[in-house]
């Protein structure tokens, strides 16, 4: 079976190609920051494509020319602001539904987004995104002075991530926490501007690349995540992977995070007496929920058997 793999975000394409089995051949059409590769060069090479199957991350641009192209069978991978944001945009919109609405498949990275996804196509499914467990595994904890240290992981964004909120509730134990962030998001002046003014010190750390967010992970004792959406984002993944227990909002509303042991954690006494309490403990009960969901060679079996139904229609 060949695949064409078009797009990716936050690795999860690379992960899963990287857990196909032998006798499944991907090629991968990746997005460069030149000009001519985002507009022109990105068509060419989806009109050249053919495969078995054709399977696209976002349901954006690169969808549509697909599906404009008679690209058969397609899977429109949605992950997240594609179906939080771009479907309500004037413009980007009309695109997005359009590809809700003639792809083969479509298919979610989060359960936050299933519910607009099935506005327009009722089939459409929850897929777990997969952990690249070669980059992303436990090491011990480091000996610290006492005070826990707690990494600010995910993106500066208040409104999609409400990093806001970690930091007034990290101020509210800051003589118990040396509190590093990542130095990326729309609002990372802001939270720092915030921290200031109230006396939190952080520890700027520079963006680097994916394979090396494993160091960050190692060096903290408890990551923050994200505390808006109600879903699992890849920092949770990878942090809870590298061994760390994670803090985030995961909402008790969405079925498919039953089995997870930390649930609504998204007001901020509710964030302060988590990191207070974050344990060796509380990491057991995430690993084990991240092997059960999480594990990619499970997740890309569940792949592979929805390209095999596609396949026989």
């Amino acid at each position: 079976m060949k695949i064409v793999m078009i797009n990716d975000c936050a690795y999860v394409g690379e992960t899963l190609v990287k857990n196909f089995p032998a006798d499944v051949k991907a090629i991968r059409i990746k997005r460069s920051r030149r000009i001519w590769d985002k507009t022109f060069g990105v068509a060419c090479k989806i009109l050249r494509a053919n495969a078995d199957v054709y399977h696209i991350h976002y349901l954006l641009q690169d969808c549509y020319l697909a599906l404009k192209f008679g690209k058969r069978p397609l899977i429109g991978h949605a992950h997240g602001s594609d179906l939080r944001s771009s479907l309500r945009h004037p413009v980007w919109g009309r695109i997005v539904r359009y590809n809700l609405k003639n792809c083969d498949k479509v298919i979610v990275s989060t359960p936050d987004v299933l519910g607009c996804a099935r506005k327009y196509r009722i089939d459409a499914e929850y897929l777990p995104n997969p952990v690249d467990t070669e980059l992303f595994y436990p090491k011990p904890l480091l000996k610290n002075d006492g005070k826990k240290r707690v990494l600010i992981a995910s993106d500066s964004n208040w409104n999609v991530k409400g990093t806001d909120m970690a930091i007034k509730a990290l101020a509210e134990i800051k003589d118990e926490v040396n509190v590093s962030i990542i130095a990326h998001g729309v609002d990372f002046y802001r939270t720092a501007a915030l921290a200031s003014s109230l006396d939190l010190h952080l520890t700027i750390l520079p963006k680097v690349p994916h394979e090396r967010l494993n160091e960050y992970y190692w060096n903290a004792d408890v990551v923050i995540d994200r505390f808006k959406l109600g879903s699992l984002g890849m920092v949770s993944l990878e942090a809870t992977a590298c061994g760390r227990p994670v803090v985030a909002y995961v909402s008790s509303n969405f079925p498919e995070y039953d089995d997870f042991p930390l649930k609504d954690v998204n007001t901020i006494n509710a964030i302060v007496g988590t990191v207070k309490g974050a344990s060796q403990d509380l990491w057991n009960a995430e690993i084990k929920y991240l092997a059960k969901h999480h594990d990619a060679k499970k997740v890309v079996q569940r792949l592979i058997n929805t390209y095999l139904c596609l396949l026989k229609r």
